[in-house]
């Protein structure tokens, strides 16, 4: 009996150092384990407070730079509060966004969503006695004016979106245009027209009771180009492209602003900026007949659209002003208009224009360019990559 007690503590020694011993391995492994977790988990945190902290250093950098009224800040935030607009799922909500700061100008170019959101179905209709359901075609007609006011809302709801959110009114004028990608039936190219265009400011559009409007009158009201058939895709001229205000082409100026061989239309004499902005306009296609320097230190130039119907004699006026232009400088061209019996008036401007200069120019023959503007312009239609830079000593004229 002794000798098989001796055995069994024996045998039940070496099981309990097995035992012992595999517990001492599973446990080095579970450390192991424990050990390679933790440290993963420390990195994942330090990479989110990393992320976090950007994240909310970014924050800061905009909401300081949208104090301080930037540009790219006052973009970037029109941007958010339109990437939280609720759409339906199948609408684009695509857009571009530029901003001119001399006249408070915010340009919106939006993507409306194609005809066929407009469901071709008007109902359904169960039949008890065949246990089927059967489609109601919706009229084409309803069809079409559904279409119609999809495409005046979302203009509106833009425009109302981003005043409402820009509660610094940073923004006093917005140009909405909303195009829609298509292809042409007759060609089969792909094709992108404007079916509404709308230039409208902060104090015109508070006045509005958007509860109470009819989205195409209001529109209408507005002076707003709304095609004459959306779901045609019968376009509309835009009250400003958007290419002339993109940004990128601003920022490219700022960049090869110091290059000598960029002129500084601040810099050149009165009949250098003439025949500067004369030589622009034959290169768009009018035919200049008369120029004169004006009286501002700027250029009134008389020219003509050769164009059958939609032609005419244009008046055009440059002003080379650092600061932005007054309203009576456009009151003074509507004026030159009627009493040259002219159809058109074109005032380019080195600097901008304010929120008075576009309410009175609304719905007039007047249209006007702010420096960006006439940048653009020189470098696609004449070839002229310029800049803009007042001297330090610049003083605009007076207008009489």
């Amino acid at each position: 009996m002794k000798q098989e007690y001796v055995d069994a503590c024996e045998r039940s020694r070496i099981a309990y150092e097995a035992a012992a011993a595999a517990h001492a391995a599973a446990e080095a492994e579970r450390q192991e384990r424990l050990s390679q977790a933790r440290q993963e988990h420390e990195k994942q945190a330090a990479e989110v407070a990393a992320a976090l902290a950007a994240h909310n250093s970014e924050i800061d950098s905009l909401e300081n730079d949208y104090k301080a009224a930037t540009s790219d800040a006052i973009m970037s935030y029109c941007a958010l509060v339109l990437d939280q607009s609720p759409y339906p799922t199948d609408f684009p909500q695509e857009f571009r966004l530029a901003y001119v700061p001399e006249s408070k100008q915010l340009v919106v170019e939006y993507e409306l969503p194609g005809f066929e959101v407009i469901p071709p179905v008007g109902g359904y209709k169960y039949a008890k006695t065949t246990g089927k359901v059967t489609e109601t075609a919706r009229p084409l007609t309803q069809r079409k004016s559904l279409y119609t006011g999809v495409v005046a809302q979302m203009a509106l709801r833009t425009v109302n979106e981003i005043f409402k959110a820009d509660d610094p009114g940073y923004v006093e004028t917005i140009v909405f245009n909303g195009h829609v990608h298509s292809i042409n039936p007759g060609t089969g190219q792909p094709i992108h027209p404007c079916l509404v265009s709308l230039r409208t400011s902060r104090e015109t559009f508070k006045e509005l009771d958007l509860s109470q409007v009819d989205p195409v009158a209001c529109l209408k009201a507005l002076n707003a180009g709304v095609s004459k058939s959306p779901s045609e895709l019968v376009p509309v001229r835009p009250v400003l492209e958007f290419s002339m205000v993109d940004p990128r082409f601003v920022e490219e100026t700022d960049v090869l602003s110091e290059l000598d061989q960029r002129p500084n239309l601040m810099e050149l004499t009165p009949n250098e900026f003439e025949n500067l902005i004369t030589n622009l306009f034959q290169k768009m296609g009018l035919e200049t007949r008369q120029t004169r320097p004006s009286r501002d230190g700027g250029v009134d130039c008389v020219a003509y659209d050769p164009r059958p119907i939609l032609g005419g004699k244009v008046v055009i006026q440059a002003k080379r002003y650092k600061n932005t232009v007054g309203v009576s400088a456009v009151r003074d061209l509507f004026g030159t208009v009627h009493n040259e019996g002219a159809s058109k008036g074109i005032l380019v401007a080195t600097s901008g224009y304010g929120q008075a200069s576009f309410e009175f120019a609304e719905g007039k023959p007047l249209e006007l360019l702010s420096g960006s503007n006439l940048l653009y312009l020189l470098s696609e239609h004449a070839g002229i990559e310029a800049r803009i830079e007042p001297p330090e000593d610049w003083v605009d004229p007076v207008e009489q």
